[in-house]
């Protein structure tokens, strides 16, 4: 894949250099989703002295970004496999900043061969191609109570009972082979609003297939035990949600970072110090995308991003 034509505008570009406008240099900026690399390459334009460390469970996206950023070759790590996996394991240090997108990549979803697609001809969805699990397996082997709870929990789709009795009785008279096929099958039982019918449904189902919500866990766990440990110090962290349930993730950790006393709400005096703030979040609110970004790019509708800025000592 030598093509290096850049498809798209990464999300929230100019509000993630904003948040990252204070990064300290001569250090490592640790982005775990590098994908087409649009965000890094901005960073990396702008803060001169900084060493870059891309992390991505795609192949594809990982050959991609290298090739669109030669030119700070000397500057760059590149590493494959999940950042839930990858980020406790790197020694470099120190860390100033990392940057997570946990949206499904352009390239993943514009290739209708990896199956995020509505269109698409086949049943994927998985962002390492390695991965044992796919879509295909959860849709026509798992069992109505787990895609029940699937729909349920990862999808908050209101009718998850009607729908999983749809794709049951679709699978038993042969399998679900395609993204197009469940498509149409969800679009007999959810009604067309504001969003297409598939996409609660899909959103569930991948974030099964690549454990997403785990990860970002694992990720906030990791952050969490490097600041304590004295590590992270003036790190900023901008993560980029697309869902509620990823983003209510996000704000929590960070409201857990910011509380400098952590006794029980029932403790009649604190008696823990009241010295464990790590730091501060950098907007109380989310940050959303501009007018002008969402007619040039209407994928950045759900994104949400929020920035924590942990203390200096």
């Amino acid at each position: 894949m030598k093509n290096t034509n850049i498809p798209h505008i990464p999300v929230l570009l100019n509000e993630v250099l904003e948040s990252f406008s204070n990064l300290k240099e001569n250090g490592y900026f640790v982005d775990c989703t590098i994908g087409y690399g649009g965000h890094s390459q901005a960073i990396l334009q702008k803060h001169k002295n900084i060493n870059l460390i891309a992390i991505d469970r795609d192949s594809e996206a990982l050959e991609f970004s290298s090739n669109r950023l030669k030119e700070f070759s000397n500057q760059i790590k590149f590493y494959k496999g999940d950042f839930a996996s990858i980020l406790p394991k790197l020694k470099e240090s120190p860390i100033v900043g990392i940057l997570a997108d946990f949206g499904v990549s352009s390239l993943q979803l514009d290739k209708l061969d990896r199956g995020f697609s509505f269109e698409s001809e086949v049943l994927d969805m998985r962002m390492d191609k390695e991965s044992p699990l796919s879509a295909y397996n959860v849709v026509n082997e798992y069992s109505k109570e787990k895609l029940e709870y699937i729909f349920r929990e990862y999808g908050e789709v209101r009718s998850y009972k009607r729908l999983t009795d749809a794709i049951i009785q679709a699978r038993a008279k042969k399998p679900i082979e395609s993204a197009k096929e469940l498509s149409n099958i969800i679009s007999k039982i959810i009604p067309r609003g504001k969003i297409h019918p598939s996409t609660l449904p899909f959103q569930a189902i991948r974030i099964e297939v690549n454990s997403e919500l785990a990860q970002i866990e694992s990720l906030l766990d990791n952050i969490e035990e490097r600041a304590k440990n004295g590590e992270l110090k003036g790190t900023i962290v901008s993560l980029i949600t697309f869902h509620s349930l990823e983003d209510r993730l996000v704000k929590n950790r960070y409201k857990k970072w910011t509380k400098s006393c952590i006794c029980e709400p029932n403790v009649m005096r604190c008696n823990c110090g009241n010295n464990h703030q790590l730091g501060k979040m950098l907007n109380r609110k989310p940050i959303i995308a501009s007018k002008d970004e969402l007619k040039k790019n209407n994928r950045s509708r759900s994104a949400k991003l929020r920035t924590f800025i942990f203390k200096n000592q």
